[in-house]
């Protein structure tokens, strides 16, 4: 039985057991809504163009958040690594930075820009930020030394030696830091979203909240997690797979 095969089996048993759970169930239909019931409520949101309209706000939020936070983390990133005075300052900020969740930057962040969208982008961008940093200073310290004084010897230095060898080398460590500033960004834009305005998907939670409507609040919660398994299996495990494949580890 092939990976597919069995997801899909997998997911239709989660199916039948939902629906039969429902139906016997004696909990009401807004808190514990079938899943014909979700998957119609899933299909009007998909035909009216409700759902797709919150897919878009919110994924063009969080693809500026999410840029923002990998040029932040790169340029934090080296200079944590190039330099001592850096690295026992900011280095030590970060870390400290980074056990903070980012919801918590909200009420700052509604002071500092207001209940909008810049509110908003900078939730996403903090919540990925840090992560960045950490994997891309990481990521440069374990580039091997050897490479690096071969290319020096070669004459490499400034931008080249960082764009030739640096960045190179630190590839399998910086993908696994865009995958979990990815992961971390996501979350971070549903729970700004959930506390701000301006629609997206977490303001459409909210709604369904507020209105009782639960098949509203699933059919959501199944899109973010479509979103979630295709970023996850289409995009970072396909880069994941083609440098391990170049490198020579798969």
């Amino acid at each position: 039985m092939t990976t597919a095969l069995r997801r899909i089996v997998f997911i239709a048993m989660i199916a039948v057991i939902w629906e039969v759970t429902s139906r016997l169930s004696v909990l009401p239909d807004f808190m514990f809504p079938r899943l014909t019931q979700v998957l119609e409520t899933l299909f009007n949101g998909l035909v009216n163009g409700q759902i797709l309209a919150a897919v878009g706000k919110s994924m063009s939020r969080l693809l500026v958040g999410f840029i923002v936070a990998i040029i932040l983390g790169l340029i934090m990133g080296y200079l944590i690594w190039r330099y001592k005075l850096v690295e026992d300052t900011l280095g030590f900020l970060v870390t400290a930075l980074q056990s903070i969740p980012s919801i918590v930057w909200f009420p700052l962040a509604i002071i500092w820009f207001g209940l909008n969208d810049f509110s908003i982008l900078f939730i996403v961008t903090i919540g990925a930020t840090w992560t960045m940093t950490v994997s891309a200073t990481s990521g440069f310290r374990n580039v091997p030394t050897l490479y690096q004084r071969v290319a020096k010897t070669f004459g490499s230095t400034g931008f080249h030696f960082i764009r030739t060898v640096i960045l190179p080398a630190s590839v399998p460590q910086l993908l696994s830091g865009l995958r979990i500033a990815w992961a971390f960004s996501w979350r971070a834009l549903m729970a700004g979203e959930l506390l701000g305005a301006g629609g997206g998907l977490g303001q459409l939670l909210e709604t369904g909240r507020s209105l009782g409507q639960m098949d509203l609040v699933i059919s959501v919660m199944i899109i973010i997690a479509v979103i979630g398994t295709i970023m996850d299996n289409v995009v970072f495990i396909r880069l994941e797979r083609s440098v391990q494949k170049k490198w020579g580890l798969a």
